[in-house]
């Protein structure tokens, strides 16, 4: 199966050459392997320097330069209409800073026969924080995923903000993100999560590990927590009333070329 990662970078070129040598490096015996960079016009030159990793990979990196840093959310969906439109089976979504591991790839790949969605979780057994973390972050993370949004939007899902999930493409196609999807911020994580769930995809979680990042500096900070916090319940309100049969049909040809037949309603 083709599987195309996509991968936002915003100040990323510290990170950007391990990460592409570490995805190129893994051995996946079911999956071929792509990257597609999206890259927001970053000031540090991580653009030009995708551009060469591409240039050396034989075809294997592709780069979506974007002409200003627009937010995480319009990145990944630039990514992944790209992704489809050139043919992905599987998409994968990441950070570029490695607090993804690249390692536990094959992991999520071997929870697919069970997933049309696959999360690299924090919260379930087994997964763990970068022990690093003080106690208080600990705690208003996990309380964030596990409590709240839970509690809030009911889903059946421990880490509903964890960026590193592995998606079928017919659960992409069948979600109509370019219609259903608004969020801009990183609540945009936990809409994606809560618009899979309540169409019906299955949701599998598989734990790792979540190390701090490895270079550069982190774009979150308080004020982009708090302000994903209040939006989850304009989450709940646009989609509550979505199921199964409001799914968009995916007709054998938009299977390999991106371009879903709708039918059902809902928001």
């Amino acid at each position: 199966m083709q599987l195309t990662v996509v991968l936002p970078t915003y100040n990323e070129a510290e990170n950007l050459p391990r990460m592409v040598g570490a995805l190129l490096a893994l051995s996946l015996r079911d999956a071929q392997l792509s990257i597609l960079v999206v890259d927001d016009s970053s000031p540090d030159g991580t653009g030009a320097i995708a551009d060469a990793l591409a240039a050396a990979s034989d075809g294997r990196v592709a780069v979506l330069h974007r002409q200003a840093k627009d937010g995480l959310a319009r990145a990944y969906l630039a990514g992944i209409r790209q992704a489809l439109d050139a043919g992905a089976e599987l998409v994968l979504q990441m950070d570029c800073d490695f607090s993804h591991p690249p390692r536990f790839i094959p992991d999520l790949l071997a929870a697919l026969p069970e997933a049309d969605l696959v999360v690299g979780s924090r919260y379930v057994e087994g997964g763990r924080l970068d022990p690093k973390w003080a106690w208080w972050r600990k705690l208003l993370s996990w309380f964030a995923n596990s409590v709240y949004v839970r509690a809030i939007l009911g889903i059946p899902v421990h880490d509903a903000t964890g960026g590193f999930r592995l998606w079928r493409r017919q659960t992409l196609l069948g979600m109509d993100l370019p219609r259903r999807i608004h969020s801009t911020g990183y609540v945009f994580l936990v809409e994606l999560s809560y618009v899979a769930w309540r169409l019906g995809y299955r949701i599998k979680e598989v734990p790792i590990e979540f190390p701090d990042r490895a270079a550069g500096d982190s774009k979150m900070n308080l004020a982009i927590q708090l302000e994903a916090a209040r939006r989850v319940f304009e989450v709940r309100r646009r989609h509550s009333g979505l199921t199964p049969t409001d799914r968009v049909a995916v007709t054998s040809s938009a299977r390999s070329a991106g371009s879903p037949a709708r039918s059902g309603g809902g928001g």
